[in-house]
């Protein structure tokens, strides 16, 4: 197949393969996208975007220009392509679930074309490419790099991030073969600035899974000195800082009151799992998460001990949670560490709500929480609020001048210089 335009099929509409599917038909692909959630294809049908950041004209021109949206498999018959790019969480237990996965190649194969390429973009195992997908496209005796061409491409979607686009992030690809990757370089080389072509798809794999423990790790690493310096009555945020000045060798991280999303807490698991088959302790691993689980719960303590500071019960406590999402100008809850405060206040009997411009409502446990407006009222009523996710739509400044004590797990005050609460940083 040639770098010219082809037909390509992109399963699962979320957060990832939704731009993908845009930015394919950006590219000149005839693109279809399927999902198996009526709701979404409906909703993309009418135009009116599914994720945060795509918006409803970006949908409405696409279906002007021809691209489909549809629950059926079957609409892939006569793709050249077809990227997968469903969820892949973990179990309780914290093994990988690759349930999506193998339900979307079950359905996927009767309808395939020969000579298609199939390009795997959701997390999974180192080998999991050949082991899984590559077994159930081969079942009906088709030869992987001759029949069908398989390749594993890690998404790099950042949700929020306005400064990468996600075609200006470099496209890691790795083939099972050399022509697979041959393949599936031909139906990415149009859509995205640069391919970057590692040896195989396993590689490929581990680079995702790479990315993400290094964040997790040093978050971790950076989460437990926040502690040290609290104990320690250092600042630090003022720490990093002056670390950060330093021109080589150093590269800042910063602590926050837990991990969330879809990769940090989710994709090192994945390959301590892959390790363990191997006998090998992911040490480092390990304990970077048990870190990071604990800042939940190092939060609320900071926040109780304020609130006795200040002489007020727990069971007549007023606390205002800031921010839902887990990041910044998103409305992405995964793993929020929002929702592990709002259960632990809950478990100290504290009266909690939340605040969140971006998440009209949640769930926390078996409960539905709904946002508050932030009137001026609300934050006075309140005895401390915890600022959790600094969205840029927030007026951090009123929420400190309305306020008696702030407790902020982002930095988002260290420029104010106003009057008004009490500000105690991580």
């Amino acid at each position: 197949m040639s770098t010219q335009a082809a037909r390509v099929g992109v399963i699962g509409l979320g957060y990832v393969g939704l731009p993908l599917a845009l930015a394919m038909h950006r590219a000149g692909h005839e693109v279809v996208g399927v999902d198996i959630d009526e709701e979404t294809i409906e909703r993309l049908r009418d135009g009116t975007t599914t994720v945060s950041d795509v918006d409803d004209a970006e949908i409405a021109d696409a279906l002007a220009e021809g691209i489909e949206f549809t629950s059926e498999y079957t609409a892939l018959r006569d793709v050249d392509g077809v990227s997968i790019c469903v969820p892949t969480p973990l179990r309780k237990t914290d093994t990988p679930d690759l349930s999506f996965v193998i339900d979307a190649v079950e359905q996927l194969a009767p309808v395939i074309s020969d000579g298609a390429t199939v390009i795997l973009e959701s997390t999974v195992y180192p080998g999991a490419t050949e082991e899984v997908v590559g077994e159930t496209l081969t079942e009906n005796g088709a030869t992987i790099g001759e029949d069908v061409y398989l390749a594993f491409s890690p998404e790099r979607i950042d949700p929020g991030n306005e400064e990468y686009g996600p075609t200006e992030i470099p496209k890691v690809l790795g083939g099972v073969t050399p022509a697979c990757g041959d393949r599936a370089e031909a139906l990415y080389g149009p859509v995205f600035d640069e391919v970057i072509r590692v040896d195989s798809a396993t590689e490929a794999e581990l680079v995702k899974l790479l990315e993400n423990t290094f964040r997790a790790v040093n978050i971790g690493l950076i989460n437990e000195l926040a502690q040290v310096a609290h104990e320690l009555n250092v600042d630090i945020w003022n720490a990093i800082d002056a670390a950060e000045t330093k021109p080589f060798g150093y590269m800042p991280f910063y602590p926050g009151p837990g991990l969330g999303g879809h990769c940090i807490p989710i994709d090192p698991f994945y390959l301590s799992w892959k390790a363990s088959e191997h006998d090998i302790e992911t040490r480092f691993i390990d304990l970077a998460d048990t870190v990071n689980r604990e800042m939940p719960d190092h939060v609320v303590q900071r926040v109780v001990e304020q609130l006795n500071d200040r002489g007020v019960a727990l069971s007549t406590a007023d606390v205002l949670v800031v921010g839902a999402a887990y990041k910044p100008n998103v409305s992405d809850t995964r793993e929020s560490p929002a929702i592990d405060i709002i259960q632990k206040l809950e478990e100290w009997n504290v009266n909690v709500s939340y605040h969140d411009p971006f998440v009209p409502s949640f769930e926390v446990g078996e409960g539905i929480y709904t946002s508050v407006e932030l009137t001026d009222d609300r934050l006075r009523q309140a005895d401390c609020v915890i600022l959790v996710t600094n969205h840029d739509t927030l007026d951090i400044r009123r929420i400190v001048e309305n306020t008696s004590l702030v407790f902020d797990t982002r930095n988002a005050t260290v420029d104010l210089d106003v009057d008004g609460a009490e500000i105690v940083r991580l």
